[in-house]
């Protein structure tokens, strides 16, 4: 794909998503994406923008090329997600928001012990075989 200059015209702002990011959202996570890289083509579109429209895509469950025009192009949002999610900023994204949540309800940042439990959902008290599913009469039902 040929280069493309940014162009040095201001765009008009677009209309908020309710799936945008706020403010104060995003200060809180401009910190922890990566920084931009010394070399290679000038980004043509802000990490601001191609977060707002991750979180289109997400918050609304719909498809990749269903983005909206005024968002920057589904393959490049894409990129960065999948980009993000293989060098670990996702993670680190998650773990700097949870320990500043635990922070701001006045718990430690890190938890200090884990729960676990050993049954998450309750079977039938009868237990056993009477328990099961009876097979089915077609022959080709079960492997079993």
């Amino acid at each position: 794909m040929p280069y493309v200059k940014p162009s040095a015209v201001a765009k008009p702002p677009r209309r908020a998503y309710p799936s945008d990011l706020t403010d104060a959202e995003w200060l809180l996570i401009a910190p922890l994406l990566p920084a931009t890289r010394p070399r290679g083509q000038e980004r043509l579109h802000s990490y601001r923008d191609i977060l707002d429209g991750m979180l289109y895509i997400l918050r609304g469950g719909n498809a990749w090329r269903a983005m909206p025009h005024d968002l920057p192009p589904w393959p490049t949002v894409y990129a960065y997600f999948r980009d993000w999610q293989d060098d670990g900023t996702w993670k680190r994204v998650h773990d700097a928001l949870m320990a500043a949540e635990r922070e701001t309800s006045g718990r430690e940042p890190e938890p200090s012990a884990g729960c676990i439990d050993s049954q998450t959902a309750r079977t039938t008290e009868k237990g056993g075989t009477a328990a099961t599913t009876a097979p089915s009469a077609w022959s080709g039902a079960s492997a079993t």
